[in-house]
């Protein structure tokens, strides 16, 4: 069964060698430049998407608009997605050894927070890198570099597994 990534966990692409990709610092937090009309009575948040090259030549870099989609809730309806507040990366060349982030801010009713799925499907070198999903909440820590995993990731990634078994189950029921 496959099993999403928590938020903070890192994903390699083995059609890419040496890169990776990474959802972290899932956090509220209000848009630079104000808020959008659209988004009244919705609570703020961004997302972080890092892009990482450990290989041995630069890797080119699309992650923008139409390429990250983002869930909340138990229904996982769609986010308000504030495109004219994010910072994407837009043809980038992402040298060894060197990262490149896009900062996404998005919108969504306060309730449904404690549970955000992003999916992203990155463009390297003009080729369509596989879909990756991660999941997390606002509010939910995520392990700092270089930590042992602690049991908020653990318990997060518990009840991710759990919801995903029982989905299953039901499927063959």
């Amino acid at each position: 069964m496959y099993e999403p990534n928590v938020v903070g966990d890192w994903q390699e692409y083995d059609e890419h060698a040496g890169l990776r990709v990474r959802v972290h610092r899932l956090e509220a937090g209000d848009p630079p430049r104000g808020r959008d009309d659209a988004t009244e009575g919705l609570s703020y948040f961004r997302v972080r998407v890092t892009v990482e090259n450990r290989g041995e030549r630069p890797v080119y870099i699309h992650l923008e608009d139409g390429q990250i989609d983002v869930r909340t809730g138990p229904d996982g309806e769609s986010a308000f997605i504030d495109w004219r507040n994010s910072q994407f990366i837009e043809g980038f060349d992402v040298y060894p050894l060197r990262r490149a982030t896009a900062v996404l801010y998005a919108a969504a009713p306060e309730a449904s927070l404690a549970q955000v799925d992003v999916q992203v499907q990155l463009r390297a070198d003009e080729e369509w890198a596989g879909r990756r999903l991660w999941t997390g909440g606002v509010g939910v820590l995520e392990p700092s570099p270089g930590a042992s995993a602690g049991t908020a990731r653990e318990s997060l990634a518990q009840q991710v597994s759990l919801f995903l078994q029982e989905q299953a189950e039901e499927g063959t029921a």
